[in-house]
């Protein structure tokens, strides 16, 4: 089932990328007395008004390398009108392109799409960073390891202690069980493998710690060790499964969080309306050009950040970043929808509360499909 799951946000990642590819704004070229070499049909500019195909149609390497940049995003002089506005003006870019000035710009779905793959393979080179990424990774990892080799330990004790409960055991078999337990107890405690939790550990929950590697790794720890009883079998599986193969789960999140970012916009979309309630200035489709123009920004910023993070400034870029996200918000939203400098602060504000729900909404989501497996 999370296979037919993950096929489908494989499919729809890919389909949004097909639908995202458009026509351009070009020169046109004179090549009247041509035919389209497509369908036949004669040519009366750069391209045939009957399938679309470009009428210059080139046979090089060359060619290969364009037809892939601009199967992926339209460079042909988009992108310079794009980010600028995106970066320093976006509520003009936004309220713009909702207007009809379409052919000047990158459409939101074309760029985000965009910001998706930059991102994932930014990431894949370089890691996420801060350490904390891997630092999970490490701690799901080890814990994975830990938990085998408790089940381990558990099956032969079981084992053992299943043959001392028969009545058949002779005293010279006994004395060699206790002996092959005893074993088996020095072996988990030098291996480091913890022994069941009590009642009393359960309800004290994981210690609080400074280092958030080490909290990871301890949190981590905790749920392994919890016996999973909600009360319906198909989440006890999932989260048993979960807490057994941490690092499992969370290569799971990371593939899936590539496969599903798409689920960001229209998780994002209802608190946009609650932005703007029963107001009939504003559209679903305006909320979505918003919502998708300002995640692609974050993506986009967050891949600049990581970058410069490998020099020298990267503490002062991070610190920056911060603080421009909020007022990045408040200009767009000011610009996009004509508010006024004290409603625009407002909102702002609570878009930030917002995002921070639609983020642990996603996560949620993908660990629930990570589960699931």
């Amino acid at each position: 089932m999370t296979g037919d799951i993950e096929g489908i946000g494989a499919a729809v990642t890919a389909g949004l990328a097909a639908r995202a590819v458009e026509p351009g704004h070009g020169q046109a070229a004179a090549h009247e007395g041509l035919r389209c070499l497509n369908c036949g049909t004669s040519l009366q500019g750069s391209h045939c008004h009957h399938c679309g195909q470009r009428a210059d149609v080139h046979r090089s390497f060359g060619a290969i390398g364009h037809d892939l940049v601009h199967a992926i995003f339209h460079f042909e002089g988009k992108i310079w009108n794009t980010l600028p506005l995106l970066t320093w003006r976006p509520g003009d870019l936004t309220r713009r392109y909702i207007h009809g000035e379409r052919a000047r710009f990158v459409s939101p779905l074309a760029l985000f799409l965009f910001a998706v793959f930059l991102t994932y393979a930014v990431l894949a080179m370089v890691g996420s960073g801060g350490g904390l990424g891997e630092g999970i990774a490490k701690a799901a990892d080890a814990q994975t390891r830990s938990n085998a080799l408790e089940a381990s330990f558990d099956e032969e004790v079981a084992r053992v202690d299943a043959r001392l409960a028969a009545k058949d055991v002779t005293a010279e078999e006994k004395k060699k069980l206790i002996e092959e337990r005893e074993t088996l107890e020095k072996g988990a405690a030098y291996l480091g493998v913890e022994p069941a939790m009590t009642d009393a550990e359960r309800a004290k929950g994981p210690p609080v710690l400074e280092d958030p590697k080490q909290q990871v790794m301890s949190s981590a720890d905790f749920l392994s060790r919890l016996k999973v009883d909600t009360g319906v079998p198909a989440i006890d599986k999932g989260l048993t499964k979960a807490f057994a193969n941490p690092a499992l789960i969370f290569y799971k999140l990371q593939a899936n969080a590539y496969k599903f970012a798409w689920a960001l916009i229209p998780l994002s979309l209802p608190f946009m309306w609650l932005l703007y309630p029963f107001s009939r200035r504003f559209h679903t489709y305006d909320h979505f050009v918003f919502v998708t123009y300002s995640i692609s920004f974050m993506l986009l910023l967050f891949v600049v950040v990581r970058l410069l993070n490998l020099t020298v400034v990267g503490d002062v870029a991070t610190f920056l970043a911060m603080l421009y996200v909020p007022f990045h918000m408040y200009r767009q939203l000011r610009g996009a929808y004509r508010s006024s400098r004290f409603g625009s602060l407002v909102r702002a504000s609570l878009l930030l509360f917002f995002s921070l729900w639609a983020v642990i909404t996603f996560m949620l989501l993908l660990l629930a499909l990570g589960t699931m497996g």
